[in-house]
């Protein structure tokens, strides 16, 4: 009997996304994609990465897994926006177990919301020594409960089992991360719908984390009012124009539109690899890897680079894995990179 495969289920602004993989062994271990699929959603059915309209989502999810014929409801999920709360932390020496458990009270002081309201982890990252002994060093994550619970009941009631809940972030850089790159300080930018997610890596080692509350869509939204279209005649003219080419007349407003809502982006995430840069010296960026539909907007990546001085790449979670003989005439998105959040999850399971 074939091993089976862990399932990450991506609950987007746009679309519910699944892939099945089986995980290889160890970080550079190559994993097999065995199953993918996607169903659109209505606009407003998620808003700013948290599910708002829950029988909406439900829904899409029934239709994905009978449509795509996953073999398992147990799913791996991701949780990002901005209640979430991500910080660097030293804590006292102690076993993980009791020192996630001691949490709520070491942290109270350090949220904006009480931990009574907080779903509470700690990811390590190393070890030192402080004035009171041995320390162990990681991202702190909280998250408010109800972002958590309307994901998880909207997958619930789908009839679907969730195994884990992670951060975002997270899943993103065990996608892309992987082969050469565990080797290098890189900057993951993961551009959503509605939120852009930043995370910083050294060799595969979670760093830095930062979520803003801007991504593609906005851009779109920005250009259809400016022209009064709708939004598919937006989301077109916006993929024509791109951003940083010569003005046409006739679209002068929309690219007035969508700079202003494209550069301001570009500079929240320049101001964030210069942050890290600016603590962590000796530890510089040494490429920035682009992922999520927003990344696909013509001359994006150019930009960023002109505007961090950094070489930027587009991110391909296909490349580390073998494609299985079952996903046949299975229908994967145009740009590899759309899978990023779903396989990510489902390398949680290695985690």
């Amino acid at each position: 009997m074939a091993k089976p495969g862990v399932i990450g289920l991506d609950i987007g602004t746009t679309h519910v996304r699944a892939a099945e993989v089986v995980v290889g062994k160890g970080n550079n271990g190559q994993g097999t994609l065995v199953r993918f699929g996607q169903v659109p959603l209505p606009a407003g059915a998620v808003r700013d990465g948290e599910v708002a309209e829950q029988s909406t989502v439900t829904t899409a999810i029934r239709r994905l897994w009978a449509e795509a014929k996953f073999a398992s409801r147990d799913v791996n999920i991701g949780v990002g926006n901005q209640r979430v709360v991500v910080r660097e932390l030293d804590l006292p020496w102690m076993p993980l177990p009791q020192l996630r458990a001691s949490l709520p009270f070491q942290v109270q002081e350090m949220l904006p919301m009480s931990t009574d309201e907080a779903l509470l982890d700690f990811c390590p990252t190393g070890e030192g020594t402080g004035p009171a002994g041995r320390t162990i060093h990681g991202m702190l994550v909280a998250a408010t409960k109800d972002t958590v619970r309307a994901n998880v009941m909207a997958v619930e009631s789908a009839g679907l089992r969730p195994q884990l809940v992670d951060l975002s972030p997270f899943a993103i850089l065990r996608s892309v991360v992987r082969g050469d790159l565990l080797q290098r300080t890189v900057a993951v930018v993961d551009i959503g719908a509605r939120v852009t997610q930043v995370v910083v890596a050294d060799q595969g080692t979670p760093r830095f984390v930062r979520i803003l509350p801007s991504g593609g869509q906005n851009a779109t939204d920005a250009v259809a009012t400016a022209l009064s279209v709708s939004g598919p005649e937006a989301e077109d003219i916006k993929r024509q124009l791109g951003i940083g080419f010569a003005i046409q007349p006739e679209f002068a407003a929309a690219t007035e539109a969508l700079n202003a809502v494209v550069v301001p982006l570009v500079e929240a995430i320049r101001n964030t690899l210069v942050y890290y840069a600016g603590n962590n010296p000796g530890a510089g960026i040494d490429l920035v890897v682009l992922t999520g539909g927003g990344a696909h907007l013509p001359g994006l990546g150019q930009y960023l680079s002109s505007a961090s001085r950094l070489p930027v790449t587009m991110g391909d979670p296909l490349t580390t894995l073998r494609m299985a003989k079952s996903l046949g005439n299975q229908q994967l998105p145009e740009h590899p990179s759309m899978l990023t959040m779903s396989i990510g999850l489902a390398y949680g399971v290695a985690a």
